[in-house]
Parts: C-alpha cells; structure tokens; sequence
C-alpha cells in the first residue's frame, strides 16, 4: 500500500500475513524511474516469502512525472540530507528493531549512502554507482565517501562485469575498504531486478538474489 513518510514522501509498504511476525525491516530503494508496479510487485513478494516488513520510498518526490532524462537531470541537485532523513523515515516506517537497506542502478548508490547513516544492519546494493556519474556531480557527497565512513554497517555489492557505470577501480576500491563483492563477469547494467531490460540474465539474477537474501539475513 502507498503511506506518506513525515518527511512527505511517498513509498510503498508491504508486510507479510497478519498471522506472522516480520522478521526483519527492509528499506528498498527503486532504481531511477522510481516507484511503479514492478516495485510495488518486489515488495509485495518480498514480505510474501521471507516475512519482511518492506517499504520503497519514491526517490524524486513531487517529481513523479518526470522522464528519465528529467529524473537524470535532477540528481546534481539532491541533498545527501533529504535522502538520509527518507531512508530514516522509511527505516521507521517498517516497525522494525532489525532493518537493512538494499537498492538498484541509482537505487543502489542510495544504498551505498545509507550504509554510513548509522541506522541500518546491513546493506546490499544491486549495481550501485560507487563514484557520481560527472553529470550527476553538485551538491551530493561521492558514495565513495560513505563507505568509507568508520561507521558503514557490513555492504554487499553486487557487480556486473561489463557495467560502465561500476568501473573497474571503483569497484576495486570499494572492495579494499572492506565491500564484499560478488561479481558477475558477462553481466551488464540492470540485469538483476527486470526480467524485460535487454541485459537481464535470469541465471545470474536468480543466484544474485540468493546471495543478497543470505547476506541480508545473516
């Protein structure tokens, strides 16, 4: 169901069957176009399965018409502090003593970034940009930054061989200050989260998920 978080962004929320005690809190960032049915349906199964409160914030609140060039266009000017305050705010939102946050694309650079806020257990970030995008670079602080912040909970990134937007060295620096990386070398950007994107890979997607999930409730 969609909720308005205090900080008046919208997300949707999904819990699992009355009959049973969630789990664990998850806070899901969606990927740049933002909330729509696909998330809606993640989150919905995600509480299904595994008994997890789940909630997705929209990441371009009062902007939800916006196309993807206008979505791309935005992002130099978003504040580090209204994200945090959402992820937060989502984080609350699930009732939840134990929460872990998780993300896709831009969605998983949020991850990145809520993993320094002190708040979460743990985080997993689906091709998360691990450096700003040069387009993207103005008032948000490099997500390099926050994972090497002493107080980032335990990351997983997962990584797409052939991604340009997770370099080589971005993913090599991430990994040396600590960021479990699992790899999947033939992959490319998206290929976990919608099975309709060209570089969707069931296969890998599948054990992606299997790795994320055991890492998450670990």
């Amino acid at each position: 169901m969609r909720i308005t978080l205090p900080t008046g962004t919208p997300a949707e929320l999904a819990r699992p069957d009355d009959d049973i005690t969630p789990s664990l809190g998850v806070v899901l960032f969606p990927d740049i176009m933002g909330l729509r049915p696909l998330f809606d349906e993640m989150c919905a199964r995600l509480a299904a399965e595994h008994g997890w409160v789940v909630c997705a914030p929209e990441p371009f609140p009062g902007q939800e018409d916006l196309d993807i060039p206008g979505r791309m266009a935005q992002m130099s000017q978003r504040s580090d502090d209204q994200l945090r305050a959402d992820a937060l705010a989502a984080a609350d939102a699930t009732g939840c003593e134990r929460v872990v946050v998780m993300g896709f694309c831009m969605g998983g650079m949020l991850t990145f970034k809520a993993s320094a806020s002190g708040r979460f257990a743990r985080a997993a970030a689906f091709y998360g940009m691990i450096r700003l995008p040069a387009d993207w670079a103005g008032s948000l602080r490099e997500p390099i930054d926050d994972l090497a912040s002493p107080d980032r909970c335990p990351t997983m990134a997962i990584i797409g061989g052939v991604d340009p937007y997770t370099p080589d060295a971005d993913v090599a620096d991430a990994e040396s200050m600590g960021v479990q990386v699992v790899r999947y070398e033939e992959a490319d950007h998206g290929f976990v989260h919608d099975a309709s994107r060209p570089t969707h890979r069931a296969d890998d997607a599948a054990d992606a998920w299997r790795n994320v999930i055991a890492f998450l409730t670990a």
